[in-house]
């Protein structure tokens, strides 16, 4: 890593986080970073007095500031200002609307030495879009920051990272350590927070993000025990789980938002309600275990989020990994004849068809199905990771589609062309862990195979209350409208 990759920018921001909204306000936070000893940035909400930011961290020579504030629910659109410069935002969510839904904003190795021109391509288009019909939100669904070169930031790190297993739990976490740790987190934060078009993006649209591996390190909580509880992985997750609430959640440590509604800290899930609708998204991380998805405090947030949300109105839930997705338990059973790939079963794990989650999986999907059986409210999954796009659907009882919507990643490599066709063959089997609720993996509006390997992000609209969804590919561009 060169001494100009490893300098910390200067500043970063501002950052836009949705708390919510009714129809005559949004409520929203905003963070922003400068230099340390600079004075606090002065934020003017519209039709509201400058109040300056309040300082909630200090890291390496910079200053992290945030603010609450609200803005009125203007159907032209509201603005705020920061040290003079102006950004407007669609603050009016009552009526047409359109959401933006992301995920896989990186590579595993090798993702700061990318240029622009590649990196950014999709990120460009959705900037040119906001500027023809603003967003109203950005929901990011996993997988923001790939951090697993976190492990080269100190020579006892790299070292843990050669070990096998069994001698991870031998390597000591020192205060050096944890500086080199947290120092290479908050620094990729904020180089991906001045990425172009992102940067402007995030300051002008409300986001609501949730985590998933990549933002810690491949396949965390799914790996044994001797890796997952060592000193190192643990000391790995706090630093992970420090600048996730900074600059993610937009929250300050010891404190979480009201979107967060595990009292204990311990899951990190979110809800906010909006007009007509709300957004649900589960912690699938903070407690994740080999056998374990989520523990009792994750499950009682995400319940308790879907509760919070006015009978009737759509739920959109953002499930970092599919809830919908091919048997792959047929996989794992393969893998246990051949122990040489075993490499794997971390990525299998990972994924809500585990055999290792079956119990679990069923509780989200009948939680959900539930909740769309009982008072027809529209249930909507969006969920990331797998670097392809594709959906499926769930028949419920009432006769009613859940659709899950898939899109992944908007700058992740595209995959190789086999691993998108083993899948499709896989879905071909068919599998519904809810006898009475038929499954299916779909292939996306206009296309036949279940799985496109192509970059790309997913826009949902309301038009005249009726909502769709379009994907837009970096190849072949917009998908057809699909109903959901």
């Amino acid at each position: 890593m060169s001494d100009q990759t490893n300098r910390l920018p200067e500043t970063a921001g501002p950052i836009l986080y949705a708390r919510g909204a009714d129809a005559q306000t949004l409520r929203l936070t905003a963070v922003m970073v400068t230099r340390e000893g600079a004075p606090a940035p002065l934020l003017e909400p519209d039709g509201g007095e400058a109040r300056p930011m309040h300082r909630r961290a200090t890291l390496f020579g910079r200053s992290v500031w945030g603010l609450d504030f609200e803005l009125p629910a203007r159907r032209e659109g509201a603005h705020y200002g920061l040290d003079g410069t102006r950004f407007r935002v669609a603050s009016d969510l009552t009526g047409d609307l359109a959401i933006a839904f992301v995920s896989c904003n990186g590579q595993e190795n090798g993702d700061e030495d990318r240029t622009h021109d590649d990196r950014d391509v999709l990120w460009r288009r959705l900037l040119d879009e906001h500027h023809r019909r603003p967003f109203a939100l950005l929901l990011h669904g996993g997988d923001q920051l790939y951090a697993d070169e976190a492990v080269d930031s100190h020579p006892e790190t790299r070292r843990w990272n050669d070990l096998p297993n069994e001698e991870r739990p031998g390597v000591a976490w020192t205060a050096e350590m944890r500086e080199a740790v947290r120092r290479y987190f908050f620094r990729r934060y904020l180089a991906l927070l001045r990425q172009p078009a992102a940067r402007e993006l995030l300051a002008r649209v409300p986001s609501i993000m949730i985590w998933d591996d990549h933002d810690i390190f491949d396949g965390w909580g799914s790996h044994p025990a001797a890796l997952q509880a060592s000193p190192v992985a643990l000391g790995l997750f706090e630093a992970a789980r420090e600048m996730f609430v900074l600059f993610q959640l937009g929250a300050e440590p010891g404190r979480l938002p009201d979107t967060c509604l595990d009292p204990s800290g311990t899951s990190l899930s979110q809800g906010a309600g909006f007009p007509g609708f709300g957004v649900v998204a589960p912690d699938l991380r903070s407690e994740r275990l080999p056998d374990r998805v989520m523990g009792e405090p994750g499950w009682r947030a995400f319940e308790r989020s879907l509760e919070r949300l006015p009978r009737g109105e759509r739920r959109i839930v953002v499930s970092s990994v599919p809830a919908i997705g091919p048997r792959l338990s047929l996989v794992e059973a393969l893998l246990d004849f051949y122990p040489g790939v075993n490499k794997y079963e971390d990525d299998l794990r990972d994924q809500w068809q585990s055999r290792a989650h079956r119990d679990e999986w069923r509780r989200f999907l009948l939680r959900l199905a539930r909740d769309g059986e009982a008072d027809g409210a529209p249930v909507t999954v969006l969920s990331g990771e797998i670097h392809l796009a594709t959906r499926g659907t769930m028949r419920l009882k009432t006769g009613a589609m859940l659709h899950q919507l898939v899109a992944s990643g908007i700058t992740h490599p595209r995959p190789p062309r086999l691993f998108s066709a083993g899948l499709g063959l896989l879905s071909r089997l068919g599998h519904s862990p809810l006898p009475d609720r038929p499954m299916r993996v779909r292939p996306l509006p206009g296309r036949s195979a279940p799985y496109t390997g192509q970059r790309n992000f997913l826009v949902l609209e309301r038009r005249a209350g009726a909502w769709q969804a379009e994907w837009e590919l970096e190849d072949d561009g917009r998908t057809p409208p699909l109903a959901i």
